[in-house]
């Protein structure tokens, strides 16, 4: 049996280290995938491209090696690499409602945190994912859990107290208050 594990980190340099940390403990390229926004790398003017994109962030072999550019509805352009991102660009392109909370909830991410997933992404963090056998599900959850990444009941409080009740795939993609 495989259990998909997913976590979300607000730095996108951690995502990054827990894919590469994956990938060395000998998790396949074909059971990581990575959804995330570099900031100031990610702007709708480079939505369609995505060669090279991997060499540059610290994998010149890997999944990191494939990255991409894609743009998700409510989320607008990502980085992304791996099967949870050709599922949700599939999605976005056919027009499915939701498309990257229906790629998560159809790899097992219950549908609360999906949307919590979604929205950290939405503000400019990153998600990985990663399906394991359940053998060596603990062994990639203390990798994923050794960057740090959010705590889903305390990000989804502070949303809800913005009044955030859902990721919305219509929404404009989020900008960042200017301080």
């Amino acid at each position: 049996m495989t259990r998909t594990i997913t976590r979300s980190y607000d730095d996108y340099a951690d995502a990054t280290a827990v894919v590469e940390d994956l990938e060395r403990a000998g998790f396949s390229n074909s059971e990581i995938s990575v959804i995330g926004r570099r900031g100031e790398d990610v702007d709708d003017s480079n939505a369609g491209e995505g060669a090279g994109i991997g060499a540059g962030v610290g994998g010149a072999a890997g999944l990191l090696a494939g990255l991409g550019m894609i743009a998700i509805p409510g989320i607008g352009p990502v980085v992304a690499a791996g099967w949870l991102a050709a599922t949700a660009a599939g999605a976005a392109a056919g027009a499915a409602a939701g498309g990257i909370i229906g790629a998560m909830t159809s790899a097992g991410v219950d549908e609360r945190d999906a949307h919590v997933y979604a929205e950290s992404v939405r503000r400019g963090g990153s998600v990985v994912s990663v399906r394991a056998a359940e053998g060596r599900a603990a062994e990639a959850e203390a990798i994923m859990d050794r960057a740090t990444p959010i705590d889903m009941a305390t990000r989804r409080a502070d949303y809800e107290r913005e009044g955030w009740t859902q990721f919305d795939a219509n929404a404009s993609p989020y900008a960042r208050p200017v301080i």
